[in-house]
């Protein structure tokens, strides 16, 4: 194989009029080019082309399939790897639906380079901030997938070898879950410093990311999701808080990759992680005092009660001296949970920090399938949780969501002792020193579960304060749909309540902090006995949720999972409501 130099590279480069822009990429306007000697056909537009970042651009050679162009940070190892034939063998084909294998659009993706531009979403403050590289440990980078798109996988590790400084980049490890097509992750091996490691079962998640963390020689591990976007200078102010305190648990800020066109959309810096008594994670704005400090310095990490869990960095010593992670959950869900507490607990502490960004792709629905159905796994994992490190406050989330009582969480006595010999705090030091916001129901809202329309559930669609709620398929793992009807009349899911837009009908439903507007208040009222047969001969049961200062219903429109406020009609399905309830 022949190999350009960086030279030949520039060379070809200043005849940058021989190139155009195509989707965030570079291609050459014409089929051939000649320089210093050599002659270059162009297959694909897929490459993009920039001095001194790491490319491998297919190009024929004189009659040779290809020429591997290298720098001192390309990402190409010295076996070529053909990222065009990697990602067509992939690929939707034709008459698929782009969204059927991962939950997002894959046609989108596969279209976007793997070494796209996206916009720096730093504050200035940030952008001018510097670091010392030559005394910052590397770290070992862990990503574990199944099953995922390679078009995404493949942006994941070319975003961390190009915008990383090399040497703090020792390794990446991937672990592949036992994904259905073995390639996906063997052919990743001819990738400089990725090593390619594949379970012969499926492991999930927490036992995956265990054994990439066993198989790590660098003192720092950083565990990423799969389908994620490093941003500049992503890497170095985390790296600086942990080789400070190795007790440090710290994760970027989190944009968006929208899973539609992926799209890259800069997160709020002023946002942390946090809970409600269902044990679901949620995303939470910052307290004033917090907001404040902010604005004098927005570099300051934010000490936050949960991570997400899916991006995170942590001193290799420190992870197996806590207990690494429960290696009896299974699959995904509630590892962040049991992370927090016993990083908060046991001594550690947890950061977001503000000048590091990573772009990740959030979807609706899980692409792949849970052994014993995915509400059961989450439920399991959670109570694993909950019986180790909350004590008796557990009775709080069995209060809100009941039905996990029912599901059998295994033997957690490894994870009791290791609370013990860690000699961790109890989880009121949590909830007085940490997550003093927390605070617990009043008894008038532990009457709560799911409010259901036939097989769709009332759902917050994962929205915060001002959003908009709707429908969507029911799971019975509460979270977005566990739902408390308390005495005043608040249907409440944990702070926000249900509310009308505007007192008329067809005014949006919204999710807002609860208060005492009278544009909060519901009423429930059973439909009359002969429109209540009516109803559920039509196969639907219930009653209204009627707004109590108006004839106004909560109404799902026919045809989608929105949901308007009409004037209540008692023989109308769309606005039966069961109240599951407990």
């Amino acid at each position: 194989m022949n190999e350009l130099s960086v030279s030949s590279l520039k060379s070809i480069l200043m005849f940058y009029d021989l190139f155009q822009d195509y989707n965030g990429a570079l291609r050459l306007k014409t089929d051939l080019v000649e320089s210093n000697g050599l002659r270059f056909m162009t297959n694909t537009p897929r490459a993009k082309i920039s001095v001194g970042s790491a490319i491998s651009l297919p190009l024929s050679y004189e009659g040779k399939s290809s020429v591997e162009l290298s720098s001192p940070s390309a990402w190409s190892a010295s076996g070529f790897f053909d990222e065009s034939k990697y990602i067509s063998d992939g690929a939707v084909k034709p008459g698929e639906d782009p969204y059927t294998r991962n939950k997002f659009n894959q046609e989108a993706s596969d279209a976007i380079s793997s070494n796209r531009d996206i916009p720096d979403t730093r504050s200035a403050q940030c952008r001018r901030k510097t670091w010392n590289n030559r005394i910052l440990p590397p770290t070992s980078i862990i990503i574990t997938f199944h099953n995922e798109a390679r078009s995404t996988l493949l942006r994941t590790i070319v975003s961390v070898l190009n915008r990383s400084p090399p040497d703090l980049i020792h390794e990446i490890i991937l672990v592949d879950d036992f994904s259905d097509d073995p390639s996906d992750g063997e052919e990743l091996n001819n990738i400089h410093k990725v090593r390619v490691l594949r379970n012969e079962k499926r492991e999930g998640l927490m036992r995956s990311r265990v054994r990439g963390a066993g198989a790590a020689t660098s003192s720092i591990l950083t565990f990423l999701d799969s389908h994620c976007e490093c941003n500049q200078h992503w890497l170095e102010p985390m790296l600086e808080r942990v080789d400070e305190d190795p007790s440090r648990v710290v994760c970027p800020i989190i944009d968006v990759i929208s899973m539609d066109n992926f799209q890259y959309i800069g997160a709020s810096a002023d946002l942390r992680g946090g809970f409600d008594w269902n044990l679901v994670f949620k995303w939470e704005y910052l307290g004033p005092e917090e907001r404040r400090l902010r604005q004098f310095d927005p570099t300051r990490p934010i000490r936050t009660p949960m991570i997400a869990g899916g991006l995170f960095m942590i001193d290799k010593d420190y992870f197996d001296k806590i207990g690494k992670y429960d290696m009896l959950m299974d699959i995904w869900g509630g590892e962040n949970l049991e992370i927090s507490f016993r990083v908060w607990q046991c001594g550690g502490s947890l950061e977001i920090i503000p000048c590091s960004r990573v772009g990740h792709v959030f979807r609706k629905q899980h692409p792949y399938t849970f052994p014993g159905g995915s509400g059961n796994v989450f439920a399991r994992n959670t109570r694993r949780a909950a019986e180790v490190w909350m004590g008796d406050y557990k009775k709080y989330y069995y209060a809100a969501v009941p039905l996990a009582k029912n599901v059998p969480f295994g033997d957690i006595s490894e994870r009791v002792q290791l609370k013990e010999e860690l000699q961790c705090k109890p989880f009121k030091w949590y909830l007085d020193n940490v997550y003093k916001e927390l605070k617990l129901p009043a008894a008038q809202d532990l009457a709560s579960g799911s409010i259901r329309q036939g097989a769709l559930c009332l759902d917050t669609l994962g929205h915060l304060n001002n959003g908009q709620l709707g429908v969507y398929a029911c799971h019975g793992a509460g979270g977005n749909q566990e739902w408390s009807f308390t005495q005043s009349g608040h249907v409440k899911h944990t702070d926000l309540c249900l509310a009308l837009e505007k007192p008329i009908e067809g005014s949006r439903l919204l999710l807002k902090l609860c208060n005492d507007s009278v544009w909060q208040k519901w009423q429930r009222i059973p439909p009359a006995t002969t429109g209540g047969l009516l109803i559920k001969a039509r196969g639907v049961e219930g009653a209204l949720l009627r707004q109590e200062a108006y004839n106004l219903c909560v109404t799902r429109n026919e045809g989608s999972n929105e949901l308007t406020a009409q004037i209540c009609d008692n023989v109308r399905p769309a606005q039966m409501w069961r109240f599951n309830l407990n």
